[in-house]
């Protein structure tokens, strides 16, 4: 922190916001290997909330990296300012009084931690899309795991680099044989009670 900057104190609150809004704000954190479902599960899960008259918003792993992190490699300790930066980000999101989900692989169980520090335990939801290397390999989207097996790609998430999986998430959704409308609805039926 600045030495020559000092904190200014805001008339209106998060609370006043919340009010305006009629719900509660707070993160949604998808955390899982690349290929999970972490994006589309959240997109689907922000769909239904916005249906509710929900005001969200929606930070994802690519985009970010394309935008305000763009600076930013795969090393681990780019890894960890990648996510400490979205971590303010979303924190600044929640304080508006914003739904705001985050799909990001965040492979450290410390990152994560950290995100609870800055956004504070009562704002942060973890789930945990625990979906096995086989299936995200099989799924391979983006074609990352072919190329990280050939070599191409260096600290792939579940290959060359670890994946460190929550201990105790908020929530867990196995997606090797679940639907996506079952998972969607699982994730839904869990945070539609923190809304008010």
């Amino acid at each position: 922190m600045s030495l020559n900057t000092v904190r200014q104190d805001y008339k209106i609150t998060k609370a006043d916001r919340e009010k305006l809004n009629g719900h509660q704000s707070f993160l949604l954190w998808f955390t899982g290997l690349s290929g999970s479902g972490k994006s589309t599960l959240a997109n689907l899960v922000e769909v239904k909330l916005n249906e509710k008259g929900i005001s969200t918003f929606s930070l994802d792993g690519d985009n970010i990296r394309q935008g305000i992190n763009k600076d930013l490699s795969f090393a681990p300790e780019d890894r960890t300012e990648n996510i400490r930066r979205i971590a303010e980000i979303a924190n600044l999101m929640v304080d508006a009084g914003v739904v705001t989900l985050a799909a990001f692989v965040s492979p450290y169980i410390k990152d994560r931690e950290n995100i609870k520090t800055i956004v504070g335990h009562e704002s942060f939801i973890e789930i945990y899309i625990n979906t096995s290397i086989e299936e995200c390999e099989r799924r391979d989207v983006k074609g990352l795991y072919k190329k990280a097996r050939a070599g191409e790609i260096k600290n792939m998430t579940g290959i060359s680099a670890p994946y460190e999986a929550p201990v105790n998430p908020d929530l867990e959704i196995v997606t090797d044989n679940q639907s996506i409308e079952t998972s969607v609805q699982t994730i839904l039926d869990f945070i539609i009670q923190k809304l008010n």
